[in-house]
């Protein structure tokens, strides 16, 4: 149980899945891992709890019984930059691109590991909390200037194509969520381009030269296969 003085400063989590037995586990692996945790069943539902609770996380299945879950996102979506994490059975690469063009912020299928959720949730948070205003990202041998437009690696300025700072500025920006490849070639190459997977993937293999100890094994520039790509912060 939670102490009761600690909940003020806990992150609230809201649950939206139609299934008793998963809103059940989440309740008791959240709770014990510091979260203070609200759940719906419904879609509408949900909706109204994420009005009122006003929670630092949602966990979202897509098939609840009177809203599609990417129906749900695309309303929170409205009036709410709140991360969402979509928990489903469902593992098609289309429903992942669906859900993550709509604004979920990651996506993962049923079962899942409990401790590989609570380091997507804890990423997720750590994305909300950041200031705005971070305009130097650092991982690893690699730094990011964002206000000078600047890449510098081992302290050497790596130079990159307008396009290849473009993909960059944007992974970095929203490091540890899942960008899909819609997403990045309307940013690249504009809305014309999204079927033109094959750009996106030079380019990337462009910045994983440039950037990467080993290009064959990133830990940078992750690929989510089928969907996009992700920037992650690592240590050396």
């Amino acid at each position: 149980m939670m102490n009761i003085e600690n909940t003020k400063t806990a992150p609230v989590a809201l649950v939206i899945d139609d299934e008793p037995q998963i809103r059940r586990l989440l309740r008791v692996t959240l709770e014990a891992n510091g979260y203070r945790v609200f759940d719906a069943a419904t879609g509408q539902e949900g909706i109204v709890q994420a009005a009122q609770r006003q929670p630092d996380v949602v966990l979202l299945d897509l098939g609840l019984p009177d809203l599609a879950g990417v129906e749900v996102l695309k309303r929170l979506r409205e009036w709410s930059r709140v991360p969402v994490i979509i928990l489903s059975v469902r593992d098609s690469e289309d429903d992942k691109v669906a859900a993550l063009d709509a604004g979920a912020d990651d996506y993962v299928t049923k079962p899942f590991n409990s401790a590989e959720l609570l380091a997507r949730l804890r990423t997720a948070l750590r994305r909300s909390r950041q200031p705005a205003a971070e305009s130097v990202f650092c991982t690893g041998k690699i730094e990011v200037d964002l206000s000078a437009r600047i890449v510098r690696k081992n302290g050497q300025e790596v130079k990159l194509t307008r396009t290849e700072y473009s993909l960059l500025r944007l992974l970095v920006v929203n490091a540890g969520k899942v960008l899909t490849h819609r997403q990045m070639l309307t940013e690249g190459w504009g809305p014309n381009a999204v079927g033109q997977t094959n750009y996106l993937r030079v380019h990337i293999a462009h910045l994983r030269d440039k950037l990467e100890d080993n290009a064959a094994q990133p830990k940078f520039i992750l690929t989510e296969p089928a969907v996009g790509y992700r920037a992650v912060r690592f240590e050396e």
